[in-house]
This record gives structure tokens, sequence and C-alpha cells, in this order.
């Protein structure tokens, strides 16, 4: 009886220890699994690092150290990231259009020291252009490879009560439009969260705000994750079908041509506007030769900086069906509330002159290339408890609007 009491105890053990060995052996295994994909998928981001890094950081003929620790490449015009477009290999940038009746050009020289990178006064040499070096660290914070130079899909002034982007605009829609002129104030708005920005801009807008939005974009823009600081930075964007996978902020994809070779897209503006001080702004005109529908783009009173091409657009191809001016943030609700990032001066619109953000001199460029000043420009605020907007026209500033907040407030928790 002893023993027959006894022999099930060692299989009972023997059970229980093949059923250890066996969570054993799978808990080792998956952790093989793991430890030999993780090293795949890290090995295959760097490849895609690499190779997107060599796309982007052309031969330059020369280098120059910027203050701020940028690196500007004097890239030969024909090598610039836009001519690896299938459509545009082999070729060059073509020759400027004419520009719209009405437009007062003066010397354009003044406008080229706006940017740190040519405080020391050197440039790039003819027949190149200047490109903002992009390294491993700017790669690194965006959320992937693919989608570094990027918007996040943003949703404009229609659809915004369902998305972080809020806007405090000026606009105009219901016509044909081949253009858009303005002088923005520059500030160095505060930005709460590294995956936030603020911005102030000129859309050029066309096509439905569903998939197939068209919109060409240029202003000013403060966005950590893209550049690394918090200065703020000229910068183009563009696409064709409302962010989705087509477009990129300025050199970083195939699209925009530039022409200048004294201003760097994505290089840090200097000087800026002080609260209740100086104010330091700059004009901005984006306009369709009607010669080659391209989309030109121009700083100052006649500093060509390029084009876009027609061909990357659908509805822009022909002409935009509205137009808008303003200021954006991204509100990522950081601890469960809305941001604190600024827009503008991150002072709201009442404050008026030297204090608050302003656009003056909005124009439209009409169906005869000619700048007119807008008519039945209507302003909105998505959130005007937290950035406002208040429009006017006098004889000096013509149609105008101040804009702007400081987000979070107690109007605006």
């Amino acid at each position: 009886m002893a023993s027959s009491c006894c022999t099930p105890v060692p299989v009972i053990a023997i059970s229980l220890g093949l059923l250890l060995l066996a969570s054993i052996s799978s808990v080792l295994s998956e952790s093989m699994g793991n430890n030999t994909f993780r090293p795949r998928k890290e090995l295959l981001k760097s490849r895609r690092m690499r190779a997107l890094l060599k796309r982007l950081n052309k031969p330059s003929a020369k280098t120059i150290q910027s203050p701020d620790g940028d690196i500007i490449d004097c890239v030969p015009s024909h090598l610039q990231p836009a001519f690896d477009h299938p459509r545009l290999k082999g070729l060059k940038p073509m020759d400027p259009p004419e520009r719209p009746r009405g437009h007062r050009f003066t010397d354009p020289l003044v406008d080229e020291s706006f940017q740190l990178w040519r405080i020391s006064g050197e440039s790039c040499p003819d027949g190149t252009i200047p490109v903002r070096r992009t390294n491993e660290e700017d790669v690194l914070r965006a959320t992937s490879v693919k989608k570094f130079g990027r918007k996040l899909a943003a949703r404009l002034r229609r659809d915004s009560e369902s998305s972080s982007h809020e806007h405090a605009v000026g606009y105009v829609v219901g016509d044909q439009y081949y253009g858009a002129k303005a002088s923005l104030n520059v500030w160095a708005p505060s930005v709460t969260s590294p995956t936030e920005f603020s911005l102030s801009q000129i859309w050029v807008i066309s096509g439905s705000f569903g998939h197939d939005l068209n919109t060409i974009e240029a202003g000013w823009q403060v966005s950590p994750q893209l550049y690394g600081d918090n200065a703020p930075r000229f910068f183009t964007y563009w696409t064709t079908d409302a962010y989705q996978t087509t477009g990129c902020y300025n050199l970083l994809c195939s699209g925009f041509i530039q022409t200048n070779n004294r201003i760097a897209i994505g290089a840090a503006i200097s000087p800026t506007s002080t609260y209740n001080g100086g104010q330091f702004d700059i004009s901005l005109l984006v306009w369709k030769d009607p010669n080659h529908g391209n989309w030109w783009l121009e700083f100052g009173s006649g500093l060509l900086v390029g084009y876009w091409p027609s061909f990357l657009f659908s509805h822009l191809a022909e002409h935009a069906s509205m137009v808008q001016f303003g200021g954006e943030i991204v509100n990522t609700q950081p601890s469960g509330s809305h941001t604190s990032t600024q827009m503008g001066s991150g002072h709201f619109a009442h404050e008026g002159f030297g204090k608050a953000s302003y656009f003056r001199n909005v124009q439209v460029v009409d169906w005869d290339n000619s700048l007119i000043p807008v008519q039945n420009l209507r302003v909105l605020a998505d959130h005007p408890d937290c950035y406002d907007v208040q429009g006017g026209s006098n004889s000096v500033w013509g149609n105008y609007f101040y804009y702007g907040g400081p987000g979070r407030n107690v109007r605006c928790p």
C-alpha cells in the first residue's frame, strides 16, 4: 500500500517540471524572437534614414556655418531635391515670369539680410541655392522616417472643430483666385510641446476639404520637432491630397523648385518683433504664372524665391477657390488641458499695434494677373477665448487684421 500510495507523487512532479520547462522554453523563444526582430527593425529604419539623408543632402559647392548651428550647403540648382522628380529629371529652373500688375517693385537687396545665416555677409555662388542641411537628429524627432518633413493630417478652417489644429484667420472665398499677397509681422511665440507648432502664413487653397484638398502655403513657423529649436523660420508647404501622402515642408521632397541663392528656406529669421517695441514684418506674394501655370513665391519687394510646378496639383493646376491668411497652432492638450502654445505674439487682437500680431495690405491676384485689394475679407477664430482675430481697413494698411493669443488662460481652460 505504501508503494502504491506513493507512485503519483513523482508523476505529478515530472508533469509540473515538464510544464515549467515548456513555459521557460516558450519565454526564451519569444525573447529570442523579439531580440531578433528588434535589430531587424532598427536596421531597416537606419537604412531608410541613410537613404533619406543621401537624397536630401546633395553635393555642395560651398558650406556656410550659421550662428545658430545650422549648416547651409550651396547646392547646384539642377541638383536640388525637386529635380529628383521623374518629370523634372534633366531639367533646369525656369526663367522668372511676369509679375502681377499693380505690384510695387523696389530694390530687393534690402530684403536679403533677414536670416541668421546671412549675418556674416556670406551667400551662395551664382548657379547654386542655399539648402539647410538635414541631420540624423532632425529625422529622429519625427514620428517616423516616412513622415519626416510632412504635416500630420491637418484640417483647415472648415473642419477644425474636430481637429487639434486651431486657427485665427482672415479669408476670402467664392471667386477664382490666382494668387495672394500680404505683409505679416514676425514673432517668436512660445511652443509648449515639441510635437506642437505655431505658425503664421498664407494659404492658397482649392478642392474640397476632403481627400482632394490642394494647398500652397508660405510664412514663418516655430516647430521644435522639425527644426530642433524655438526660432521662427521661413517656410513653405504644399499638398494635393489634404496632407495624406503628398507634399512636404521646404525642400524636403521633390516639389518646390528654388531659384534664389540668397534665401535659405527653413532657416531662422532675425530680427523679430518685440512686445511694445520694434516691429519686423515680411511681405510674401504667391501667384500663378499666366504663361506656364506654375505658382511662384516672392519674398519682400521683388526677391523671387522659386516656384511650385503646376503638374504637382490637380485643382490648383487651374486656380484657387479660397485664400486664407493668419495663424495656426497645434493643441495636443498636455496634461489634459488646453495648450499654452502662443499664436503670433501671444496676445489677443484687441491689444493692437506693437502688441498683437497682424497681416496688412491683404491682396489677391485676379484672372487678369492684377493685384487687387481683398473684397469682403472675413475673419474667423476657431476658439476665440484662446486665440482671436479682429479685422479693419484704412488708407495706409489697406485691408488688415490683428490676431493671436496666449492659448490656455482663465477663459480657455
